[in-house]
């Protein structure tokens, strides 16, 4: 059987559309704008997926494939040190004219409890930035 990893759903409401919402995530050169943990200069690497340096050191990340769901799941790899890539499930979904981001957290191995909620306080204060640069676009 399987182990499972300690996981959350963190999540925010914005007061956007979910297409809105979906294609200000889904643009990579978007994420210095609301995404602290993933750096400030994304480039693009040539098989799609981006370069990001980050305070852990440079880091590849992968989006999936542009659809029509609201899915922008994406795995975070490092470049230089070897790690374990990061799977992090990101969806936004429709709430009314509004929309809702939700992004599931593992713990993951090696990862204290202490860090675990570290990380995800980090994360949601990212969301906080995420729902305060969507909301200022539309007012």
């Amino acid at each position: 059987m399987a182990q499972l990893r300690p996981a959350r759903t963190l999540h925010v409401s914005i007061a956007a559309p979910r297409a809105v919402v979906y294609a200000f995530i889904a643009d990579p050169r978007r994420l210095p704008q609301w995404a602290t943990g993933l750096g400030t200069t994304p480039t693009p690497l040539p098989d799609g997926a981006w370069r990001v340096e980050t305070p852990a050191g440079p880091m590849r990340v992968a989006f999936a494939p542009p659809n029509d769901f609201g899915v922008v799941d994406h795995v975070v790899t490092p470049l230089t040190s070897g790690g374990p890539a990061v799977d992090v499930p990101l969806r936004v979904v429709p709430n009314g004219s509004g929309s809702e981001v939700l992004l599931t957290l593992f713990q993951q191995p090696g990862m204290s409890d202490a860090q675990y909620v570290a990380d995800a306080t980090l994360v949601q204060a990212d969301l906080a930035r995420l729902k305060h640069a969507l909301e200022q676009v539309g007012s």
